[in-house]
């Protein structure tokens, strides 16, 4: 009797730890190719779910993504330790070499995601801040110092303004959406300095990454910052509304960024996607502070799991998770191009 309950007692432990086996066998498939990518912050919350859809879709290919900034991933692409970064600006000359010698041919910029920049602001008594671009230099440059300044005053007619001391955050790693913003306002509200990735002004606290820019602004009463949708979205913060060309305060969606790309013009070589952003547009509706990310890849090294992972992330299914996520998806012309370069390289 006692051998007969340990004999069955053994076969149900058996059967159970081939049942779990088995699950986890179907959980976790076996992984037949692994590529990795690195660089920007801003495109994390895309990169996240593209990986997870695709690895569902796509079983036995994984890729892996590190959010560590737009210049960290540019000098591991050149290094080769991942076969495609992420960057929210273009390589400048001296890195666009590097990656041309490491590809042994050319590296090309894919636009890929529509980030916008939100003016994410910790301002409890004015839910709807107005900012004119000079305004927003003034801020950032430290010329405008206290909430109730004129010039805020006149952005914001009837508003209940503080007569608080502006506390400004800015990015201290090297950043591709500094770059951006800081191309904004050197286009529309005369910022005194050369845009770079590197904060170039003299005003304001440091802090390291997106997220932690959410974070900074999140806990600190009477801040502002600037920080992809996604993560001021995901952190539940005020975004201002920005006066574009036209002469509208626009506030900050997936739509009202994507207006700001129509009809946007390349810049880079005959055989490259780089895009010229016109931060004076006079579309209706437009918001004008937007950054586009780019996948930065080898154009003659036909890596397969990179170009499989590249058409997914631009079919209509992986462009349609970026609203969910805090972006825009691409316009379509430029879609159509995106496509056709990815096309061209399968």
């Amino acid at each position: 009797m006692i051998v007969a309950i340990a004999v069955t007692a053994g076969a149900a432990l058996a059967i159970g730890i081939l049942l779990l086996s088995t699950k986890r066998e179907h959980r976790s498939p076996q992984v037949a190719a692994a590529v990795r990518g690195s660089g920007s912050t801003a495109q994390k919350g895309a990169m996240d779910a593209w990986r997870a859809d695709f690895e569902r879709t796509h079983p036995g290919l994984r890729v892996t993504y590190d959010a560590t900034g737009s210049g960290d991933g540019i000098r591991d692409f050149v290094s080769g330790r991942s076969v495609f970064a992420g960057s929210d600006v273009p390589m400048n000359p001296q890195e666009q070499a590097a990656a041309d010698q490491r590809c042994g041919g050319r590296a090309m910029h894919l636009p890929m995601v529509i980030g916008p920049i939100a003016l994410a602001y910790n301002l409890p008594t004015v839910p709807d801040l107005k900012l004119s671009p000079t305004t927003l230099t003034g801020i950032f440059s430290g010329r405008i110092t206290r909430w109730n300044a004129p010039e805020l005053a006149a952005d914001n007619p009837g508003s209940r303004l503080p007569d608080t001391a502006i506390r400004v955050f800015h990015r201290s790693d090297d950043s591709g959406t500094t770059h951006n913003f800081l191309s904004y306002l050197k286009a529309a509200g005369r910022w005194p300095h050369q845009p770079s990735r590197r904060w170039s002004g003299a005003t304001g606290e440091g802090v390291v990454s997106s997220s932690g820019m959410a974070q900074a602004v999140a806990h600190s009463q009477d801040s502002i910052g600037y920080v992809e949708y996604g993560f001021a979205s995901s952190a539940r913060l005020e975004m201002a509304k920005i006066r574009n060309a036209a002469g509208q305060f626009v506030p900050l969606t997936p739509e009202s960024a994507s207006k700001a790309l129509k009809g946007a013009r390349s810049a880079g070589r005959a055989d490259d996607l780089v895009v010229r952003l016109d931060y004076l547009t006079e579309v209706p509706g437009a918001y004008p502070l937007i950054l586009v990310t780019y996948e930065i890849v080898c154009a003659n090294r036909k890596d397969p799991v990179v170009l499989t992972f590249l058409n997914y992330t631009a079919s209509d299914a992986g462009q349609s998770y970026l609203p969910l996520y805090g972006y825009a998806a691409l316009p379509d012309d430029l879609l159509a191009k995106v496509r056709g370069r990815l096309g061209a390289r399968t």
